[in-house]
């Protein structure tokens, strides 16, 4: 072999590399944004899945909108069936009052499903809000909560897909309101 097929190779190879190297890190990165965008994904799915054993234990069918009239109240939930599994030990039983018991080993009290918040926040308006406005506030008026605000979007967005808010489009701004009730 002589040595400009030598080099020709050696710079072949060195090109080669380069390029992996670039295509590494750019696999890197859009693995970083999956990875992000996944435990955004998990948050929303925790307030689901509260939000969910919440209503549980309810027998008033006028609290729970989105459930359809031929569906019974009170049987085991379907997500048991489909494997998913549950933070607690054991099912939470409603109090006498009509809310969640305390729920975890050391007895501490559940967190205000962030769904919640938003909807009390938004009862307090007439005219539509923004998310971002809706977080501010949120912020300010609970500091230990602090939810991204993707996942403030997606839980407004869960709102509005149970009927509990509107949405509202104006160019090209989106804005929530509270549905009356009555």
């Amino acid at each position: 072999m002589t040595s400009q097929s030598a080099d020709t190779l050696r710079s072949r190879y060195v090109e080669q590399a380069a390029s992996e190297l670039e295509e590494n890190r750019r696999l890197q990165q859009e693995l970083r944004e999956r990875i992000s965008m996944l435990k955004q994904e998990e948050a929303l799915l925790g307030d689901i899945i509260s939000l969910a054993e919440r209503y549980e234990g309810f027998t008033d069918a006028s609290r729970l909108p989105e459930q359809a009239e031929d569906e019974s109240i009170g049987t085991e939930p379907k997500r048991a069936a489909a494997g998913a599994t549950s933070r607690r030990s054991a099912p939470a039983k409603p109090s006498p009052a009509g809310t969640p018991a305390k729920a975890g080993a050391e007895g501490k009290p559940r967190q205000v499903l962030l769904g919640d918040l938003l909807t009390k926040l938004l009862g307090t308006y007439d005219e539509p809000r923004l998310a971002k406005e809706l977080r501010d506030e949120l912020l300010k008026k609970h500091p230990d909560r602090n939810p991204t605000p993707q996942v403030v979007r997606n839980t407004l967005e869960s709102l509005v897909a149970k009927g509990r808010i509107q949405r509202h489009k104006q160019q090209r701004s989106v804005m929530y309101t509270l549905v009356k009730q009555g």
